[in-house]
């Protein structure tokens, strides 16, 4: 028989010094909240650098992908460290607990699932006052809860949707509206793909001599973008007739929604619904977007 080893069991050999051991539970818990003040710094990194889209200079499609291949996480958890950045943003409350090593990153990620400027000081006691495991527990019975709330909101944002093109005094025209998260992420989608065309454009052809050797910004390369979008469509027409960019793989830009079955059956409590990116997207909207389009099925064991 081989030699036996039980750590979770073992006991300590001769008399315990109970100074010792308040000592090194201090030092555990000052570390664990050192931690969780480092990985909201974490966070607000992410938040600037996925808002300033830093990502797209490295070619990556989204601030999660480029999260994955820099740090070696797995992408789901880098889809929640995107998400969870993003939410702090607007729970003030929140975010300073976690920057002052109150909260672990495990209660910001399930109170940033429903928190909001009106709710998060109720739910920061109770994510106070809880483990993690329980919080997790309350955010699944709050969002149930909350359903209807929820349809409402959709309903509410949908009725906000807007687009204004006009010009400006410089007579460049100013571009301004709010979109659905669907049509504003296959907007970017197509965006993308123009601005692959344009930036392989570039490669081949020489720059004027005015602009030799100025590299456009992934600014003015988008706006450039819109432009050609403008003119494929003109081309192609809205007659019904589907047709792809030429030279594009279009399944490279296909607008992927993360959405568990009983979200789309509308039976039980909401769960994953998220885009590509993380995200976040209404039950309401992925039911929708769900009767016209592709569904593939992913079973996890």
């Amino acid at each position: 028989m081989g030699e036996e080893t039980h750590v979770a069991g073992r006991r300590a050999e001769g008399p315990v010094d109970p100074d010792r051991l308040e000592h090194l539970a201090d030092e555990i818990t000052t570390l664990a909240a050192h931690i969780h003040a480092a990985t909201h710094r974490l966070l607000t990194l992410i938040a600037e650098f996925d808002r300033l889209r830093g990502w797209e200079l490295e070619g990556h499609r989204s601030c999660a992908h480029w999260l994955a291949f820099r740090t070696g996480i797995d992408l789901g958890a880098a889809r929640e460290k995107v998400r969870s950045a993003r939410a702090l943003e607007q729970l003030p409350e929140t975010s300073a607990a976690m920057a002052r090593g109150a909260l672990s990153f495990a209660k910001v990620r399930a109170l940033t699932r429903v928190a909001t400027a009106a709710n998060e000081g109720e739910l920061l006691e109770l994510a106070q006052g809880s483990t993690a495991l329980e919080l997790e527990r309350m955010v699944r019975g709050w969002r149930l809860l909350n359903r209807k709330d929820e349809a409402d909101l959709e309903r509410i944002r949908h009725a906000s949707r807007t687009l204004s093109v006009f010009p400006g005094d410089d007579g460049m025209y100013v571009v301004r509206g709010r979109l659905d998260p669907e049509v504003g992420a296959l907007l970017m989608r197509a965006v993308e793909a123009a601005s692959d065309a344009l930036y392989r454009r570039e490669r081949v052809a020489e720059y004027a001599a005015a602009d030799a050797g100025v590299e456009p910004t992934p600014e003015q390369r988008r706006a450039e973008a819109l432009g050609l979008l403008a003119e494929r469509a003109l081309a192609v027409g809205f007659g019904g007739t589907e047709a792809r960019l030429s030279g594009c793989r279009a399944e490279r830009y296909q607008v992927v929604l993360h959405v568990e079955a009983a979200t789309l059956r509308g039976s039980g409590e909401p769960g994953r619904s998220e885009l590509e990116d993380g995200t976040r997207v209404s039950a309401e909207t992925s039911r929708r977007v769900a009767c016209d389009a592709s569904v593939v099925e992913v079973r996890h064991a």
